[in-house]
């Protein structure tokens, strides 16, 4: 016998052994030589070409056996079965034909039994990921589910691991990605520092997150401990320190915030969920977490989140279809003002946020709109907060841009033209922003003020927009603009833009050129910037608008043609 021989033979002996009853029979992984073992045939199955196929048949019920007896010791043993397992998945992806075995029970086994207790051990973690690429255009074409389904278990692994499985997790990340999980994926992102949050809360109060399921946690018989978790999680005290109230079993604070708190700590997708944003745990703990110091691992997240979010939109644009992006943005509205507290990171994930939406507009016009009834609601909350008043600034540019939807959308576009309308008028007269000021300290009153005039600035354009994207609305935007030019408010800028839109739409084609869509489309090839004589009434020569004279003060002193701002060719 060659010694390949008695190293397959003893190597397949140790397998036996582990999987038929015997001293590892409850605790396979507590042999610290079957690892090996295992390693050694599986490169013995690719290594001999010829007899591969009678090597698989032999060795696939021991490890087949090996792997059920794995999964069973999981809630038992003293040590971790991840590598093990893993390894062992690797011979059913490799082999699974050969023995005729269908791997997907097998993986979906690995990720509820094992990676849901061991995720927060850095070593399964690492390996989880690097399994997942080395098979990741296997796993994509013939378990195409499996990755968008485990998607909330995986994000575990980056929400606890942090920057050190970043690049790994980044080649992975786009198996997450697919129609069932697209909606729901997002919100999951952009609450990662909340997931953070909630797994620290949890190794506080239960200790290591390794080799303790979350899920075990969540049933546990023990409802005190449970309650205790979530008054900690969610209102920052313990139910001993909280006074009489906090010791309540049916404690209001505790009874809304429950939901997200399950939410958050989930391993499957099932669905888009209502996240309890509105509820006073939830404003607690996000209150609490602003005001205690960061850790390493939230400090990474806040910075690792905004680069999923790159990828995810990017994914988004190129690969998902209209439905689901249209269904994306109103929750993209939703969530712009409810995210982790932190300035930094509002900042970056907002920047997306609105990039995203924008892009989304410019590809599909139409969006406008189909998503008139959330435009409208959004431009209501225009003064609740920056935020709030930086959303609606961007959808009155888009509104005005892409013409309400486009010219097959008309009835849309009055609805949108009449909410802009509304807008204007509040601010005109008694503005809510202006309301406010009066208990406003000097800042605070400069920066309302300032929200202002640009909130104004941005309505008066989308008004002047839409009315020449939609002539039949003309009259009512003249009607509009020459109000805010009498008005002659504090803030120069308005009224004189105001007065500068009037004068072009006294010159339809240049009106046309200047505040017509940025590209030709919908019925209109003209070039941005190109005059088209052919949309006025007659070939003008005088009477151009007269901010295009250096922005001179005042209507023109006298008639002029082009020549007069045009230079001569010499």
């Amino acid at each position: 016998m060659s010694d390949r021989e008695r190293d397959w033979d003893f190597y397949l002996r140790t397998v036996s052994n582990s999987a038929r009853d015997s001293t590892f029979a409850n605790d396979p992984t507590s042999d610290p030589s079957l690892l090996h073992a295992v390693k050694k045939l599986c490169d013995f199955c690719r290594q001999e070409e010829k007899s591969s196929e009678d090597l698989v048949a032999r060795v696939y019920p021991h490890i087949n056996k090996l792997f059920q007896r794995s999964i069973a010791s999981i809630s038992q043993s003293s040590s971790s079965s991840g590598i093990l397992l893993l390894v062992i998945l690797q011979f059913f992806l490799d082999f699974g034909e050969v023995v005729l075995h269908d791997a997907d029970p097998s993986l979906r086994t690995f990720f509820r039994s094992c990676l849901s207790c061991e995720f927060a051990d850095p070593v399964v973690a690492e390996a989880t990921l690097n399994f997942l690429n080395i098979n990741k255009n296997k796993l994509l074409a013939s378990f195409p589910n499996l990755l968008p389904q485990f998607f909330p278990l995986l994000l575990k692994l980056i929400a606890w691991n942090g920057e050190k499985l970043e690049k790994p997790f980044l080649k992975v990340f786009p198996g997450l990605v697919s129609p069932g999980s697209f909606l729901p994926l997002f919100p999951s992102l952009v609450d990662l520092p909340i997931l953070v949050v909630a797994l620290e809360k949890v190794e506080r109060s239960s200790g290591s997150l390794i080799g303790n399921s979350i899920a075990s946690i969540q049933k546990s018989t023990a409802p005190e401990m449970l309650l205790a978790l979530m008054d900690e999680a969610y209102t920052g005290s313990t139910i001993g320190d909280g006074g009489g109230d906090s010791e309540s079993e049916d404690s209001n604070t505790i009874d809304v915030a429950d939901p997200l708190f399950l939410e958050l700590l989930k391993d499957e997708n099932d669905g888009l969920a209502e996240r309890h944003w509105t509820s006073p745990g939830v404003a607690a703990v996000l209150h609490a977490a602003t005001n205690s110091p960061q850790s390493d691992r939230l400090k990474q997240i806040l910075n690792i989140a905004p680069r999923l979010l790159d990828v995810y939109f990017t994914i988004a644009l190129r690969d998902a279809n209209n439905s689901l992006i249209c269904a994306l943005i109103p929750i993209l509205m939703t969530r712009n003002s409810t995210l982790f507290p932190d300035k930094n990171y509002m900042y970056e994930v907002r920047k997306r946020l609105l990039e995203f939406m924008l892009a989304a507009f410019q590809r599909s016009p139409d969006f406008i709109a189909l998503l008139k009834k959330p435009i409208i609601d959004r431009l209501g909350e225009a003064y609740d907060s920056p935020e709030k008043t930086e959303l609606a600034l961007q959808l009155c540019w888009a509104v005005g841009e892409h013409g309400g939807g486009g010219g097959s959308h008309k009835d849309a576009a009055r609805e949108l033209f009449e909410s802009l309308e509304l807008l204007l008028y509040e601010n005109l007269s008694s503005s809510r922003l202006g309301l406010r000021q009066e208990s406003a300290t000097s800042d605070n009153r400069n920066f309302r003020k300032s929200s202002q005039s640009r909130l104004l600035c941005f309505v008066i354009t989308a008004i002047a927009k839409l009315a020449t994207y939609h002539r039949e609305l003309l009259p009512r935007a003249r009607v509009a603009l020459g109000k805010v030019a009498r008005s002659r408010i504090s803030d120069s800028r308005v009224w004189r833009r105001a007065r500068d839109y009037l004068g072009l739409m006294n010159e339809p084609a240049i009106c046309l050129s200047v505040l017509g869509p940025s590209r030709p489309s919908h019925g209109y090839m003209q070039s941005p910037g190109t005059v088209n004589w052919n949309e006025g009434g007659t070939k003008m020569i005088a009477h151009i608008p007269f901010y295009i004279l250096g922005e001179q003060e005042g209507p023109p002193f006298h008639d002029f043609s082009f020549s007069d701002i045009l230079p001569r060719k010499q």
